[in-house]
């Protein structure tokens, strides 16, 4: 069994054994009798699909092969616009002063943004996490969204922005155009 340098026909760097010259299988060792018939060359005629395909389209502007065909090189760095995106993913946690800014959450997720809320740095402070559950809820009754729980002690929560479909029977998440059925 030969080594990665043999697969590709090179020698090995390291020196190792170089692999015992391949032998001609016996039919082609022996002369034959016959006069072998020569194969002629195929050859190819120029017709309308071969001459459109080595010549490069009219817009094309990037390099071109020996042949004349276009060449994509694609380590080539070219500089694209940047797409901002429409929907984001917020992270919102209590303030130095444990307060949650809901105003700024109900715009958010008025724009179609998904937020999760996390109670988690509000430990020993039950009742503040109470106050802050029941003003999450109002402000989502107000921009009419859901809020859901991640975890079991209701101490992360999610409210989906407001094209922002919770498929509760499978626990999926998806955008209201691609669920609807046409």
């Amino acid at each position: 069994m030969g080594n990665l340098w043999q697969f590709f026909g090179l020698p090995d760097p390291e020196g190792g054994p170089q692999p015992p010259p391949r032998q001609k299988p016996i039919a082609e060792q022996q002369p034959s009798l016959e006069p072998r018939e020569q194969i002629p060359e195929p050859v190819l005629e120029e017709t309308q699909e071969t001459s459109h395909l080595m010549t490069p389209p009219s817009f094309w502007t990037g390099p071109v092969t020996p042949d004349g065909e276009p060449f994509h090189d694609l380590s080539s760095i070219k500089k694209t616009t940047k797409i901002r995106p429409k929907r984001a993913l917020r992270y919102v946690k209590p303030d130095s002063k444990y307060r949650i800014y809901t105003n700024m959450i109900s715009e958010r997720v008025a724009q179609g943004d998904t937020v999760i809320v996390d109670l988690r740095p509000l430990v020993h402070m039950d009742s503040h996490q109470q106050a802050c559950r029941r003003e999450l809820r109002t402000m989502c009754e107000r921009v009419g969204v859901g809020i859901f729980a991640l975890d079991s002690e209701d101490k992360l929560l999610m409210i989906p922005g407001s094209d922002v479909v919770v498929e509760r029977n499978k626990h999926e998440l998806g955008i209201t155009r691609l669920l609807r059925v046409e």
